[in-house]
């Protein structure tokens, strides 16, 4: 793995983990902090790492000129270097916080359900799905990987993107230093 790899994964990782980890440990359940939009945007502005190590790897180390799968697989590579850097954020913030995410998530599905007036046999459903998800996130072959596929498929729309861009040497060349 190419040290640009590294060093814009991890960056990009740490762009991610450490804000969502701060918002989830010190926001109120159903607040604009812990909402999926905010998450995704957060996710969305770390992983534009992506694009700027796709584009420092052509230029700095190939010449100004990089192939799609070359590039598209640098992209997936920070991408996924970014994904473990926030799967380990995240259960970091899930050990100081006592795992309370789950159980507030799970207070949060059933009063929206009641909220958007559910007959009481769909609240009960909802409260039942909520337990069972309770118990298979307590479980860290479970865990894990469903908070790698959180981020890692944004990943990888951001890796497409920047490869299509970037085969292009046209597109934003390199500055040749002024003498």
């Amino acid at each position: 793995m190419s040290r640009i790899t590294l060093i814009f994964g991890a960056v990009a990782g740490l762009v991610v983990a450490i804000p969502m980890c701060l918002l989830v440990a010190n926001a109120e359940p159903g607040s604009a902090a812990t909402s999926h939009v905010t998450g995704y945007l957060i996710m969305l502005l770390a992983l534009s790492l992506v694009f700027f190590g796709v584009k420092r790897l052509r230029d700095r180390e190939l010449g100004g000129a990089i192939r799609f799968v070359p590039a598209l697989l640098a992209g997936l590579g920070i991408s996924a270097v970014a994904g473990v850097i926030y799967v380990i954020g995240w259960e970091i913030t899930l050990a100081v916080t006592d795992f309370a995410f789950i159980d507030s998530y799970s207070t949060a599905a059933v009063e929206a359900a009641r909220a958007k007036g559910a007959s009481a046999a769909d609240v009960a459903a909802v409260t039942t799905q909520m337990d069972e998800f309770r118990l298979q996130y307590a479980n860290p072959l479970f865990r894990l990987p469903v908070t790698f596929i959180e981020i890692f498929p944004v990943g990888v729309l951001i890796s497409l993107i920047s490869a299509a861009l970037l085969r292009n040497s046209r597109f934003l060349p390199a500055r040749t230093p002024v003498s």
